[in-house]
């Protein structure tokens, strides 16, 4: 089973490990042109700064994000579960797993990125920002993906990730999901950059007093975590569905199925 997170906004600072080493990261056959081209042109981009806060929709006040980006190739790396912070992640607390636990997470948890498009759970990555619906401009779009780099100084119009990563990742997942269980937690917009149709996925609703039912959005994320660390450290084998909605019932939570849908039901 394979149980695919978002990533979060906020990135824990610092780590221990060597810089980027993109052979390193899982699925380099088929995902390496496209991370070494991506990290060159978020890297790039960092020089021009007014460009890099329109790009990564932030602030003045988070220009420290953009001086991440710029140092992506030489900062320190640390395991991808202790980069990722936010409430999804605070709720996953990857950090109080015992070895034991760590170990079946490592196998079991993996992370949509929008720099590196696919990061299992021990994969060594550096603090960045970058997100599903930024729009970096490229030098040279010629063959990324395909195997080889953009070639420097050249210019072109922003390009979404979207376009950027389904035509290396649909294949990828779609491979995975035929030879696993994968558990599909993404966000809509991280969900687009690689699809897997054949994925169990999961809403979190909150059900009123009168029956009427609304999607949650405030604790979203929260459930999701919990729910992607039940299924880390579970010792169930889980197959399909159905023994998913079984392990999530045996904690406490509400679920119903539809086919390979879950509905985790909350009091509102």
């Amino acid at each position: 089973m394979l149980v695919l997170l978002p990533p979060s906004e906020t990135k824990r600072a610092g780590g221990d490990g060597p810089p980027l080493r993109l052979e390193e990261i899982t699925h380099h056959d088929e995902l390496g042109a496209t991370r070494a081209a991506l990290v060159d042109d978020v890297v790039a981009l960092a020089d021009d700064v007014p460009a890099s806060r329109a790009a990564l929709d932030i602030s003045e006040r988070q220009d420290d994000e953009i001086e991440r980006n710029a140092a992506l190739r030489v900062a320190p790396t640390m395991p991808a579960l202790d980069r990722y912070t936010g409430v999804l992640y605070d709720a996953l607390d990857a950090r109080s797993f015992t070895r034991a636990t760590r170990a079946r997470a490592r196998s079991r948890l993996a992370v949509g990125s929008a720099l590196f498009g696919l990061v299992q759970a021990d994969d060594p990555i550096p603090a960045y920002r970058l997100s599903a619906d930024s729009k970096i401009p490229a030098r040279d779009r010629t063959g990324v993906g395909r195997g080889r780099r953009p070639r420097g100084g050249d210019s072109a119009a922003p390009t979404s990730l979207t376009s950027l990563w389904r035509p290396v990742l649909d294949p990828l997942l779609f491979r995975i999901a035929s030879g696993e269980l994968v558990v599909d937690l993404r966000s809509g917009a991280y969900a687009a950059l690689g699809r897997i149709p054949q994925a169990v996925t999961v809403n979190v609703l909150a059900e009123r007093p009168d029956g009427t039912r609304s999607v949650v959005s405030h604790h979203n994320k929260t459930h999701k975590g919990a729910l992607a660390r039940l299924l880390a450290t579970s010792r169930a084998e889980p197959s399909d569905a159905s023994s998913i909605a079984r392990i999530a019932r045996r904690a406490g939570h509400t679920v119903e199925r539809d086919g390979d849908h879950l509905d985790l039901v909350l009091p509102a």
